[in-house]
């Protein structure tokens, strides 16, 4: 078919069938895949779940312990230097403040080094949670290992429960990784 077709009606009609032909080959030949089918792929998944959750929990027994004299004197979250989490209804948002690259004292924290430039955000399903938190660099970590984790703000009452759901979920992987968690409660919110 000539470029010049493509723009006659009959022309463009082709144009649609092979494009649409182009655009679900793909889906053809790949087919649906809606999870596992068999016991046994669900077996599979379990085990490389674990084998992900055992290699992130060796991982993370790389960096020390706690130190609650540290983090209990901690008033804001915007004092905190370990990462913390932000439980929502279908996801997790992860942050952390990377470590000062500069040693020095001067300037710290002032118009040419601020603190919020080296803050990351990051939203995570659940599932991904141990991996997240793997790849976390050690120098973040400067309490230990212990991690805060406070609810989502302004839930709708109909969502509250699923949130309360994934933040006993997270609860769950944290103590299956060996990280102490810290509940963050902001004062004057009430349940």
């Amino acid at each position: 078919m000539l470029i010049v077709d493509m723009f006659t009606p009959s022309g463009r009609s082709r144009l649609t069938v092979v494009l649409s032909c182009a655009l679900a080959l793909p889906l053809t030949l790949t087919g649906c895949n809606h999870g596992p089918s068999t016991a046994a792929d669900a077996a599979n998944l379990a085990e490389q779940q674990r084998l992900a959750l055992d290699s992130a929990r060796q991982q993370l027994d790389m960096i020390p312990p706690p130190s609650k004299s540290r983090y209990m004197a901690v008033r804001s979250l915007g004092s905190w230097e370990n990462p913390y989490l932000t439980v929502q209804g279908d996801m997790v948002s992860l942050h952390v403040l990377l470590a000062d690259s500069n040693p020095s004292e001067i300037g710290q924290g002032g118009l040419l080094r601020p603190v919020g430039a080296r803050r990351r955000n990051l939203d995570v399903r659940l599932n991904d949670l141990p991996t997240a938190l793997n790849a976390i660099p050690s120098s973040s970590w400067p309490y230990g290992r212990v991690l805060a984790v406070e609810e989502a703000h302004d839930v709708p009452p109909a969502a509250r429960a699923g949130v309360r759901r994934n933040v006993e979920a997270v609860y769950k992987t944290l103590g299956d990784l060996g990280i102490v968690v810290y509940e963050w409660n902001e004062p004057g919110r009430g349940l």
